[in-house]
């Protein structure tokens, strides 16, 4: 917690930041990662220049309690973002959040999703649209599973006797969900084609490598037209980042067209 107060003050001009008891707790470079690597993906389409401030819309799925993602990339490029949770605590959080850093109180949204079973519906508005979605879904499908990769952790570092006690914090709808981060990863590319002409876009954090083949079956029965990977690694941590687009090249211009200028 300290060091995060420290870094999002000294980086990112947030000079409040506070998250409920139990709550997660994220690290901070890997979140910039991923939104300087989306930066990077945004400037493909134009002529490799970040396109910066409010006219860039994201939405983040599953924000939690803490806004990190808003907060870092509003920032930093001053993208516009709507961030949405099924937690009403963690939407009051972010709020709180945002409330006590006017700067960034006119640049981020909130939208509770009231059914768990929706990703995009009843979030992306009629006539709407995002240059970006982004997601950190839950890695694993229950509490047992999560107790067991923190043995598995507490036991690499020679601490076996800790090997009950979870090694990082996080409420259940930020740790664990049906399926798992593969079952969640599933549901959300099925459910990212209703909204595939009002997204530029879609993308998310893939922790298990394992999940990618299914990511990429999924996509393929989605008929996305552009799937693209990144590898990320921060210490011996190594995720992915999945980006899709439902947009033709011809549709991906004219989106900038209308959007961006």
């Amino acid at each position: 917690m300290a060091l995060n107060k420290a870094l999002l003050k000294y980086y990112y001009k947030v000079d409040n930041w506070e998250i409920p008891e139990g709550y997660l707790c994220p690290p901070i470079p890997g979140r910039a990662d991923y939104l300087h690597h989306m930066a990077d993906l945004l400037a493909d389409l134009n002529n490799g220049t970040i396109p910066r401030g409010e006219k860039i819309k994201v939405l983040d799925i599953g924000m939690g309690a803490n806004c990190i993602y808003p907060l870092i990339g509003n920032s930093v490029y001053g993208w516009e973002f709507v961030g949405t949770d099924i937690d009403p605590i963690a939407i009051r959080s972010a709020k709180d959040i945002v409330d006590n850093n006017p700067a960034f109180a006119k640049h981020i949204m909130f939208r509770l999703q009231t059914n768990k079973a929706n990703i995009f519906k009843g979030i992306i508005k009629s006539g709407e649209g995002f240059d970006l979605t982004i997601c950190n879904p839950p890695f694993h499908a229950s509490m047992q599973e999560a107790q067991l990769s923190t043995a598995t952790k507490w036991k690499k570092l020679g601490m076996e006797k800790q090997s009950a006690a979870l090694n990082f914090g996080g409420k259940k709808t930020e740790l664990w969900t049906h399926g798992g981060e593969a079952g969640f990863l599933r549901r959300m590319v099925e459910q990212s084609v209703l909204a595939g002409q009002q997204c530029l876009w879609f993308s998310t954090l893939v922790s298990k490598k394992d999940t990618l083949p299914i990511i990429y079956k999924s996509l393929h029965i989605a008929k996305a037209l552009d799937v693209k990977t990144i590898t990320m690694t921060h210490g011996q941590k190594t995720s992915r980042i999945v980006a899709w687009t439902f947009l033709t090249p011809e549709e991906q211009v004219q989106w900038k067209k209308d959007f961006w200028v």
